[in-house]
């Protein structure tokens, strides 16, 4: 019983490995290719961050 689970982690382990590479390559496809909207969320995140920092 203890083997099927180290393979159901594996397989649980391999696809959360695939679901975040894609993810990280559907993010950098969207600042492609949208690069105003993406700067404008890198200032506005950095205004943000700055704005609270001294709270």
């Amino acid at each position: 019983m203890h083997v099927g689970a180290d393979s159901n982690d594996r397989d649980r382990l391999s696809r959360r490995a695939a679901f975040l590479a894609d993810l990280a390559e559907a993010k950098a496809l969207r600042d492609r290719v949208a690069p105003r909207r993406t700067r404008r969320a890198k200032a506005h995140e950095l205004h943000r961050m700055l704005t609270y920092r001294h709270c």
